[in-house]
């Protein structure tokens, strides 16, 4: 009878024969939003570096050139394409629709200087790439910030394992001596990390779901007829979108214009909007709304949604 091969040692096999490829390729597919973890590729890398420099040197290297290539392609996508790549990668990465509102927020406070630090920030990290692209940075200026910031990030998670690479190899060593019964255990974290950013993406719908929808045909009908509607923008946390539904007033939440709402006339019917997942945004500001007593509902599919059916839009 032959033993088994223990898949334990297969896997530590491969990341001492194809550590840099494996760490390459996790991190293209992080920035190209597939919800891996990259951090404990990185601490791995570290670890290794240890006891080898160079190898240190070529995985800071090849996993800041695989990361910075993803993230061009998401540039290059949000400059041809423009916001609705934005909608995609929270769509493939399960993150929470929140990131754009999130992501376009840090874009306002602190300019291209988001594209350095985005990776250092929760909920940015995906977005900027193609927020970057829509909002029409300079491919050159983005190139540049994005790769010393990937340098920083990735260098940041190899340092890491470098200062804790006994703790790391002390983790591998208990992996190796449990054999195969370690293998249910990885099958698990990775399971409860995916059902994690499930989980969180359910209860942000959720709430989202609680504010009253509006289809685009009714509210296309209530503004033919002349009803007191006012569409409310909450695209953009610094400058409004090149284009609107007719009529619409820009006014993100927080704004100068979105605490004016509750000066408006009764009898004004609000419709807020914007162009993330389950409409999250819009749901959010009209939450707000609700609470100071005014009537709003949230167009549902945003403006997505308006300008796929066809309906009117208008030069902000």
């Amino acid at each position: 009878m032959f033993d088994r091969p223990n898949p334990m040692d297969d896997f530590n096999g491969i990341l001492a024969t194809h550590g840099l490829l494996a760490v390459s390729v996790v991190l293209f597919l992080k920035r190209m939003g597939v919800p891996v973890p990259a951090l404990p590729f990185l601490l791995l890398a570290g670890a290794q570096g240890a006891q080898d420099g160079v190898f240190a040197l070529m995985a800071l290297g090849s996993a800041t050139l695989a990361s910075v290539l993803a993230d061009t392609a998401w540039f290059f996508g949000g400059r041809r394409y423009g916001r609705s790549m934005l909608a995609l990668m929270c769509r493939i990465s399960i993150s929470p629709g929140t990131c754009i509102r999130q992501s376009e927020l840090t874009f306002a406070r602190r300019g291209t200087l988001t594209v350095l630090l985005a990776k250092f920030i929760p909920g940015v990290a995906g977005l900027a790439p193609p927020l970057a692209g829509a909002l029409g940075m300079r491919p050159g200026s983005f190139t540049l910030l994005n790769l010393a910031g990937t340098a920083l990030w990735t260098g940041s998670g190899i340092a890491l394992g470098l200062v804790f690479h006994q703790q790391v190899s002390q983790v591998l060593r208990w992996i190796e001596q449990m054999g195969r019964a370690a293998v249910p255990f990885v099958v698990a974290a990775f399971a409860l990390y995916i059902a994690w950013l499930l989980v969180r993406r359910v209860l942000v719908a959720r709430t989202a779901g609680k504010v009253p929808r509006i289809d685009r045909e009714l509210l296309s009908e209530m503004i033919a007829r002349g009803d007191t509607v006012v569409l409310v923008d909450v695209r953009g946390a610094g400058s409004p979108p090149e284009t609107r539904i007719p009529g619409a007033m820009h006014a993100s939440p927080g704004s100068e214009a979105f605490e004016a709402l509750s000066a408006l006339p009764s009898g004004a019917q609000l419709v807020t909007y914007c162009d993330c997942p389950d409409d999250v945004s819009a749901a959010r500001a009209a939450l707000q709304l609700s609470k100071r007593g005014l009537p709003v509902l949230v167009l549902a599919g945003g403006f997505g949604g308006w300008v796929a059916a066809g309906l009117p839009v208008e030069a902000a």
